[in-house]
């Protein structure tokens, strides 16, 4: 089986219901154009992967015409290992935006899953079934709306609750204290700081975390300087999670882990860590070390990872509206299961063309209003 063409579709995404991040962030992306990349072989077996960032469809258009198609054909689509090496190769000159470096891998999972006639997470190593999800909100005005949003998103389910708050180390310390008492010992509590911190406000939220018994610390610097990490995982108590937007998928984590930054774990994500392939791969090097592999994003790929990657706690799952409206493929329970279709697909209420319609992940589709609504599967990029 080799491939035989390789092709890019743009997807128009509607606007969704607006929403904050922390002080110097812009707040939702809202919609317009996105990319589908398609592979397909000379057995007609096809993989699709999407690419749903803004601003996306351009990128993905220019290096598929310049350079990714030229290299993919003729290639035999289920040596992925060998073409995800090749990607690193190309990288080096080209210095992919990260999701370009994953969205290549994530299509060739597809077309294996199809080919296999299972989907992804099973063709990759099952682990598990289902997972409990945890609300991971966007900033909200007052400390009273977060314990508020907390309170809803309990009830709904969720079974834990992980902050995006406004990027003041005094007063997120002081909603984060709140929460915790709010909610009792019993709720497992994460933040994170979306890299709005230098090392001494890092260091000074963190005391804050560990007094309160928060499960883990996320991104409070940008990962730049692993020894900026390293001097704040000897600070505080609470664990860090790291390793998320850090160029390197694994290599990268390594330096993290081998720092002793990584004290609950490394990120990973298949649109930033460099697809499935780059995602295993870091989790079976935190495996290693006895640490975590949480997955980041509420897209499908990301599903399919969380019930593939053994030591992945939680699935992440944005909440941006207040009332809380808990996503579709999280159960009354709190749980996520596991994607039953072929490959991965791609996510539902889009106006896909026609040449899509057979790609779009049936079993648990959703209804207009989830995307009119903002539904999280069209960006994991929400879920900062």
């Amino acid at each position: 089986m080799k491939i035989t063409h390789v092709e890019t579709f743009r997807v128009n995404t509607p606007d969704g219901v607006p929403f904050h991040w922390r002080g110097g962030l812009p707040s939702s992306a809202g919609g317009g154009p996105r990319a589908v990349l398609r592979v397909g072989t000379d057995a007609g077996i096809e993989g699709v992967a999407f690419a749903p960032r803004a601003g996306s469809a351009a990128p993905l258009e220019d290096v598929v015409e310049r350079l990714l198609r030229a290299e993919l054909i003729g290639q035999d689509p289920l040596q992925r290992e060998w073409l995800w090496h090749r990607m690193w190769e190309l990288d080096r000159i080209e210095e992919f935006p990260l999701p370009i470096l994953g969205i290549v891998d994530v299509a060739l999972w597809d077309l294996a899953g199809r080919y296999y006639g299972s989907p992804v997470w099973e063709v990759g190593g099952a682990f598990r079934t289902s997972i409990p999800a945890y609300a991971s909100t966007s900033t909200f005005d007052s400390v009273a709306e977060f314990l508020d949003v907390a309170d809803q998103a309990l009830d709904l389910g969720y079974r834990a609750i992980k902050l995006h708050a406004w990027g003041d180390a005094a007063r997120d310390a002081a909603l984060c204290l709140a929460l915790r008492d709010h909610v009792g010992p019993e709720i497992d509590l994460m933040y994170d700081g979306s890299a709005g911190f230098d090392l001494p406000d890092a260091i000074r939220l963190g005391r804050a975390l560990s007094d309160a018994d928060y499960l883990w610390y996320e991104e409070p610097m940008r990962e730049f300087s692993v020894s900026a990490y390293a001097q704040l995982a000897k600070s505080v108590s609470v664990p860090l999670l790291v390793a998320e937007t850090s160029d390197g998928a694994h290599m990268n984590s390594g330096d993290f882990i081998r720092a002793g930054a990584a004290t609950f774990g490394v990120r990973a994500s298949a649109a930033l860590r460099g697809g499935i392939t780059g995602s295993l791969r870091t989790a079976h090097l935190a495996d290693a070390f006895r640490l975590r592999a949480e997955v980041h994003g509420s897209d499908l790929p990301n599903q399919h990872l969380a019930m593939m990657i053994s030591n992945t706690s939680y699935y992440e799952s944005l909440v941006t509206t207040n009332p809380v409206r808990r996503e579709s493929i999280v159960t009354a329970d709190g749980l996520v299961h596991a994607p039953r279709t072929p490959g991965i697909g791609l996510p539902v209420g889009l106006d896909y063309p026609a040449a899509l319609e057979t790609y779009i992940e049936r079993e648990r589709r959703t209804d207009a209003l989830d995307v009119a609504l903002g539904d999280p599967l069209l960006d994991p990029t929400l879920a900062l």
